[in-house]
């Protein structure tokens, strides 16, 4: 059977001695799951990202409006409006940041955001897992998603032993348990993976 698309073949010794690294040496903050989710949590917002497709529409200024696809540098650009940060941002947020500087050449601006087009998420999935390494999944896709993309867990796999490392303005250590993670309800459940996390299974 061919591999799905974005699913690296099967794993190698250095592959194991990376993700024990990964998961060993790691400095940054380390959170318990259940100290920082919660089951009546929301939904977190959608985070733009490089590559996204955004229609963004200037209220009565038709020649501000445009469809711009972020850069690699994590920027767009409008007509009479110096780049603005978009990747990190929510929709809405990346709207205040535009109002603001449009508020030079325009008296009260309002900006609308919408993401036409996503780009796919990419997470790593390194450790005791059949298939390890980059995984391309829908966007909202929780850990369950990535654990069954990598053909699930090894025999020799920690079930209470699995880590999201994401990078940010700190580098964070997040804990999770394979009960919690295929359990009908729970705080897990509303995680959602970001891409460039890397997924590692003890």
């Amino acid at each position: 059977m061919t591999a799905p698309r974005g699913v690296w073949p099967s794993p190698l010794p250095a592959i194991g001695c990376l993700a024990a690294a990964l998961s060993a040496c790691v400095i940054g903050l380390v959170v318990d799951l259940h100290a920082t989710l919660s089951g009546t949590a929301p939904e977190p917002m959608y985070v733009i990202e490089v590559g996204d497709l955004l229609n963004i529409q200037v209220w009565d200024q038709e020649k501000m409006s445009a469809r711009v696809r972020v850069r690699a540098d994590g920027r767009v650009s409008l007509p009479f409006v110096d780049d603005v940060e978009a990747s990190g941002e929510t929709p809405a947020g990346l709207a205040r940041a535009l109002e603001i500087s449009l508020k030079s050449v325009v008296v009260t601006p309002k900006v609308t955001v919408i993401v036409e087009e996503s780009r796919p998420l990419s997470v790593s999935v390194l450790g005791e897992v059949t298939r390890p390494g980059l995984q391309v999944l829908d966007r909202g896709a929780g850990l369950a998603q990535a654990l069954a993309a990598s053909g699930g867990l090894t025999p020799f796999a920690h079930k209470d032993r699995i880590f999201v490392l994401r990078t940010g303005e700190e580098q964070t250590r997040m804990r999770f348990s394979y009960q919690d993670i295929t359990g009908a309800s729970g705080p897990t459940r509303s995680f959602r993976l970001r891409t460039g996390d890397i997924v590692v299974v003890e």
